[in-house]
C-alpha cells in the first residue's frame, strides 16, 4: 500500500541575531511531491536557497516584493503570480508587508508536458520563449486564489486519503486561471481570438526549449512543424513577436548566461553543451548578443 504523508515541517534558519520558524504543509507519496510555504519577510532565505532549486515554483506575492528570476528582476505593484521552472534561477531580493504563498512540486506529481491538453499553460506560463514568467491578478482573481489557498491548507489538515487528487485538482485550476490571466495581459485581441497562431506559439516554444542546445536554425524547427522557414517568420510577425532566428540564439544565450554565473564551466565547455563545436564562434555570437566576452560577463556579474 503506498504511504501518503500529510505533515507539518519546520525549518529552521539563523539571520544574524534571531532564529526563525517557517511552517510548510508538504504532500508525500513515493516520488510525489508538493508543498505549500507561507512567504514573508522572515523566509526568504529558506526559498532562496538549495532545497527548492529542483521543484517547479509558484509564487504569489502581495504589493511590495522584489526578486530576481534569472537576470531580470520584478517589483510587485499588486498580487501577482510567478511561474518558475526547475532551470530557472530564482532570489527573493525584499518582502513587503503582507504574506504571500509558495508552492513547490515536481514532474512526478503533476508534469505539464504530459497534461498539457488539461491546462494548457506549457510554453505560456512555463517554458515561454518571451520570459514573462508572472501575471498581475485583478481583484477578482485575488479573491478566487485567496479561497483556494485557504482550501489548500484544510485540504491537508483533514489528511484524506483523497488529499492527493484533491490537491492535483486545486493546482490545476490555479494554472488554468493563470494562463487566462496571461493571455489577456500578454496577448492581443486578434491573436487570443486566432487559437492557430495561439497553439503555433507554444508549439514552438516547447520546441525550442526542447532543442535548443542542439538545433540552432529556423531551418531545423522548420522541419518540426513541417513549414517553411518563411512560413514561421509570418506568423512571428502576426504574434508581434522577435524574429525567429532571434528567439532562438536568445534562449541559447539566456542558457550561457546560466552557466557562466552558476557553474564553473569554461567558456569553451558551455559552448560544447549548448552544441557549438567551435567554441571562438560561440564566444563571437555571445560578444554580439550581450556585448561582453563570456569571460567579461562572468566577471561583471
Amino acid at each position: 500500500m503506498k504511504q501518503i504523508i500529510a505533515s507539518l515541517v519546520f525549518v529552521y534558519f539563523e539571520t544574524k541575531k534571531k532564529a526563525y520558524i517557517a511552517m510548510s504543509t508538504v504532500f508525500n507519496n513515493n516520488l510525489k511531491t508538493l508543498g505549500l510555504l507561507q512567504v514573508s519577510k522572515e523566509q526568504t532565505e529558506i526559498i532562496n536557497g538549495p532545497a527548492y532549486k529542483e521543484y517547479i515554483k509558484i509564487l504569489y506575492l502581495p504589493a511590495g516584493y522584489k526578486l530576481r528570476v534569472d537576470f531580470a528582476c520584478y517589483d510587485t505593484r499588486q498580487p501577482t503570480l510567478f511561474f518558475i521552472s526547475p532551470n530557472q534561477y530564482l532570489e527573493l531580493e525584499a518582502a513587503g508587508e503582507e504574506s504571500g504563498y509558495f508552492i513547490f512540486y515536481n514532474r512526478d506529481f503533476y508534469c505539464i508536458q504530459i497534461h498539457d491538453q488539461e491546462v494548457a499553460c506549457d510554453g505560456l506560463l512555463f517554458n515561454n520563449i518571451r520570459n514573462m514568467p508572472k501575471v498581475e491578478l485583478l481583484e477578482n482573481e485575488i479573491a478566487f486564489l485567496g479561497g483556494l489557498f485557504k482550501e489548500m491548507i484544510e485540504e491537508f489538515q483533514l489528511n484524506d486519503s483523497s488529499l492527493e487528487e484533491m490537491m492535483r485538482t486545486y493546482l490545476k485550476q490555479l494554472l488554468i486561471r493563470a494562463t487566462r490571466s496571461w493571455k489577456r495581459q500578454h496577448l492581443t485581441h486578434d491573436v487570443t481570438d486566432q487559437q492557430s497562431d495561439l497553439e503555433f506559439f507554444r508549439k514552438f516554444t516547447r520546441l525550442v526549449e526542447e532543442h535548443y542546445k542542439s538545433k540552432h536554425t529556423v531551418a531545423d524547427y522548420a522541419d518540426f512543424l513541417c513549414m517553411a522557414p518563411k512560413t514561421i517568420t509570418h506568423k512571428f510577425n502576426r504574434l508581434r513577436l522577435p524574429q525567429p532566428n532571434e528567439v532562438i540564439k536568445n534562449r541559447i544565450i539566456l542558457e550561457a548566461k546560466r552557466l557562466l554565473v552558476h557553474t564553473s564551466l569554461t567558456a569553451k565547455e558551455i559552448a560544447y553543451e549548448l552544441g557549438y563545436n567551435d567554441p571562438a564562434y560561440f564566444s563571437r555570437l555571445f560578444q554580439t548578443k550581450t556585448g561582453e566576452s563570456p569571460s567579461g560577463f562572468r566577471a561583471n556579474f
